[in-house]
């Protein structure tokens, strides 16, 4: 799941709603709502972001908090470390490779160093 996935199923089920009664009400497949709440989609398109900021009634701080979401929840990325020190061309890769194996509480306080820069 992504965290775009994650904060648009909190949505749904605030208002409620099965993904088959939103997905009628946005005009999309009960299964593409499914793949975006899953992370098998990447991030929804702009059009359908501001959609569902609609749909939803958010405003403001809310909305750029979904907006932010929708770009940090790319489940594939490519992270490009030409011309930087070799050390961070590793760390990327043992990330890349190691990620299913760190424990939740780990990934916690590395994004927390990360988001701190």
């Amino acid at each position: 799941m992504t965290p775009f996935g994650e904060k648009l199923r909190q949505l749904r089920k605030l208002k409620n709603l099965s993904q088959k009664q939103m997905a009628a009400d946005l005009s999309l497949s009960s299964a593409y709502l499914s793949a975006l709440e899953h992370g098998h989609r990447g991030r929804p398109s702009w059009a359908l972001l501001q959609q569902l900021i609609t749909y939803f009634g958010i405003i403001w701080d809310e909305a750029e908090e979904l907006e932010e979401l929708a770009r940090l929840s790319h489940p594939k990325i490519t992270v490009d470390t030409s011309g930087l020190d070799p050390i961070a061309t590793k760390f990327v890769n043992i990330m890349a490779r190691d990620i299913n194996k760190i424990p939740p509480s780990k990934i916690k306080k590395m994004l927390k160093i990360l988001e701190k820069k």
